[in-house]
């Protein structure tokens, strides 16, 4: 028996060590315990605070004054709670579905089934409609994640909620928020979480399309096409296995359509995929809900959620090429599914899509990806609540997600600017227990001097020059990365001496352009600072899967990411290249004799398909769902890792690493990020005490230097558990017959 399989035979022994609990309409459990115990007294209320958007508060928001009484909100949400109890019972469930010791081992249901275990009893269901349609408020559905869909004027959503929604001018752009924390009634609080979101600011989306010029070694050798990432990451084994995805669906949630079809056939055609893998194919759908109209006291009908179909959306449809064309780089005879629906007033399209696929009749495909982003510090309570929610049902029907964690290094609330001022932030829609978070490397062989070693001096046929794996660090182009403070002869990155404040760090390094990861800070809780983890900020608890790694911080919250993907925009020299050709997002035509004019790009929006479309070639080869695969991901790094890490899986050695590596340990570089004061204060931005110069470095103390965050053995917050030799995880994941 081989090593690989003798540690694969332990992983079932050690989930003895996971928590298992016994089994507990699509709206309500009528065995749940009522918790509503006094009528409704609307002068006695209850403050749902962390719910006001900083935008709110920002010097360049311009307030333009209360929203017309008369503005009609078709579908706003309402997210409901279990007692704590409950709630720690369910995620135990979701938990043991993981645990092939638990009699509850995959054994996965349907979005019904769920209601029926974890719904709230009819009653209290009935009292809160009953609050709400006296605010002559419609009620259009409820949702199995504990939402309440409802609609009606801007006045009765105020009236109910005791706040108000004032139009705004933010940065230029029209948008409403409430300008207050909601009320709602104290006998109430016990079910009623309060409201998803008052306004319409929206997740973003992840990619970084520019490739900086200067930053490319050689273009033609050294951007990255799927049969590089396929030889780097031992993905060809398992295709000669006859595991490519064939009978397995993709799903990329989105809120745009592709531009152009025929850019994903072109860039299966050119690199390599469509005559290895003819399976392979793209669909699109706006998924629909079920469920049945009601109609409103003005006649007006109303029902669960429509799925519009959004079009094309200009830079978010860069986001959707991406999406499918990589996750068809990783499982290239799979379906691609782009679920794409166009945001409402205070929706995000990939919600919606996901949520009419879980709540469909039947099971949804079981592997998606999502590659947006938003901090959970501006979430706030309610809408971190909800993509939580969201997500158990996700886990509770089998479905595998996978999330970007960002592309701002350690501070997801300052992507796309030049420096960090809001302190250590995570992506809310990343920092779930119940998904998968990928983040995002970069290869460090133009660091290390060893170009020639790992790539070829001329491309094979489908524009591959890549000879095997290669050496990684945490994608970061910010001057506070010690390696780029290194390569540019500067011995520090901080003060007036350091690479933030040289003249060439100022010029071309000032960014927070990196892959995101750090602690779950703020996803419960009432900042006192907008934007900032601060006031009573708490994050998710740490969940069971990640302290089964040696090196996961005793730190007690959900850490970030789980697992990592090369993800780099040309920093040193290695990006992504692909097929989008709309002009009005940056995009160029693709000639098929020369992928190095196409469009190029970076982001952990890459890493998230990747890996979905790995999971669906796991899926394949055990011939079954897996729901959340954090469990066996880190099961498998801990055998690997044990209690000191794995000197021969370390990612530096490059082509030395063992040949039965599972995963690769990123062990060299940092995703920290150069950052200013907010306001004159500091936020996790640390200046030495004499010559401080103008730019900080993001720190988790602002009077010494304690980078966030640095590369260790093992797990660590800037690359997770580490990147994948695909083939060995296929062959140690417990069940897979390859």
């Amino acid at each position: 028996m081989s090593a690989n399989r003798r540690a694969a035979g332990c992983l079932v022994a050690a989930f003895a060590l996971l928590a298992s609990v016994s089994n507990l309409e699509a709206q309500s459990n009528p065995h749940a315990f009522a918790k509503i115990a006094t009528p409704v007294n609307e002068a006695q209320l209850t403050t749902r605070g962390g719910n006001v958007h900083p935008e709110v508060f920002a010097e360049t928001t311009q307030d333009l004054g209360k929203m017309a009484d008369s503005r009609q909100f078709s579908h706003l949400l309402l997210q409901l709670k279990r007692s704590p109890e409950e709630e720690a019972a369910l995620q135990d469930y979701l938990n043991s579905l993981s645990d092939p010791k638990s009699p509850n081992f995959h054994k996965f249901g349907t979005a019904a089934q769920f209601s029926e275990k974890f719904g709230l009893a009819p009653s209290d269901l009935a009292a809160v409609k009953a609050w709400l349609t006296s605010h002559g408020l419609t009620v259009n559905a409820i949702y199995p994640n504990l939402v309440v869909d409802f609609s009606g004027t801007a006045k009765q959503v105020q009236e109910a909620f005791h706040t108000e929604i004032h139009n705004l001018n933010a940065n230029g752009v029209r948008h409403f928020a409430n300008t207050t924390n909601p009320k709602i009634p104290a006998a109430l609080a016990s079910v009623i979480l309060g409201p998803v979101a008052l306004h319409d600011f929206k997740p973003h989306s992840l990619t970084h399309m520019a490739v900086h010029p200067q930053y490319t070694v050689n273009a033609d050798k050294q951007l990255v096409t799927p049969l590089d990432l396929q030889t780097i990451y031992n993905m060809m084994p398992a295709y000669s296995a006859g595991l490519s995805g064939q009978g397995q669906t993709v799903v990329l949630l989105e809120r745009t359509d592709v531009y152009n079809p025929g850019d994903f056939l072109t860039f299966r055609k050119v690199l390599g995929l469509a005559r290895a893998y003819p399976k392979g194919n793209l669909v699109t759908v706006h998924p629909q809900p079920t469920g049945s109209p009601v109609t409103a006291p003005n006649g007006v009908e109303f029902g669960p959620e429509t799925c519009s179909d959004p079009g094309v959306v200009v830079g978010d449809d860069g986001e959707a090429t991406v999406d499918v064309e990589w996750a068809s780089a990783s499982a290239p005879n799979a379906t691609i599914e782009l679920a794409s629906c166009a945001d409402t007033d205070t929706n995000f399209g990939a919600f919606i899509a996901l949520e009419n696929l879980l709540t469909s009749a039947t099971l949804p495909p079981h592997v998606m990806s999502l590659s947006y982003g938003s901090p959970e510090s501006e979430n706030g309570t309610d809408g971190n609540a909800y993509i939580n929610a969201l997500y158990q049902v996700a886990v509770y029907e089998g479905v595998s997600l996978f999330v970007s964690t960002g592309d701002a290094d350690a501070d997801v609330t300052d992507q796309n600017r030049p420096y960090a001022t809001h302190g250590i932030n995570v992506n809310a829609l990343a920092s779930t227990p119940n998904d998968v978070a990928v983040g995002g490397t970069d290869f460090g062989d133009t660091f290390l001097g060893e170009n020639g070693v790992y790539w070829s001096g001329t491309n094979g046929p489908a524009f591959n020059s890549a000879l095997s794996y290669i050496p990684e660090i945490p994608w970061n182009d910010s001057c506070a990365s010690q390696l780029i403070a290194i390569a540019l002869g500067y011995p520090t990155t901080y003060g007036a001496g350091g690479s933030c404040n040289s003249a060439v760090g100022e010029a071309y390094f000032l960014t927070t352009a990196g892959g995101s990861g750090g602690p779950s800070a703020c996803a419960y809780g009432d900042p006192t600072i907008p934007g900032v983890v601060s006031g009573t900020c708490t994050g998710y608890a740490k969940p069971s899967y990640q302290t089964l790694v040696y090196g996961n911080p005793s730190d007690g919250v959900r850490d970030l990411p789980d697992v990592s993907m090369f993800a780099a925009n040309g920093v040193w020299g290695h990006y992504f290249v692909l097929c989008y050709s709309d002009p009005a997002g940056g995009g160029v035509p693709c000639p098929a004799n020369n992928p190095s004019a196409w469009a190029g790009a970076g982001g952990t929006s890459f890493g998230a398909p990747i890996w979905a479309g790995i999971q669906a070639l796991i899926n394949q080869a055990t011939g079954s769902a897996q729901g959340n695969p954090s469990f066996f991901y880190y099961l498998l790094a801990g055998t690997e890792y044990g209690a000191g890490g794995s000197p021969t899986c370390n990612s530096t050695l490059g082509n030395a690493t063992a040949a039965n590596c599972i995963f690769y340990d990123v062990t060299l570089g940092d995703n920290d990020a150069n950052c200013r004061k907010l306001s004159g204060v500091a936020h996790n931005c640390f200046y030495p005490a004499t010559n401080p110069g103008t730019n900080g470095v993001l720190s988790t103390s602002n009077t010494s230097y304690q980078p966030a965050f640095v590369t260790t053995i093992g797990y660590d917050l800037a690359t997770g558990i580490g990147t994948p030799n695909v083939y060995n995880l296929i062959l140690n994941f417990p069940g897979a017959h390859p």
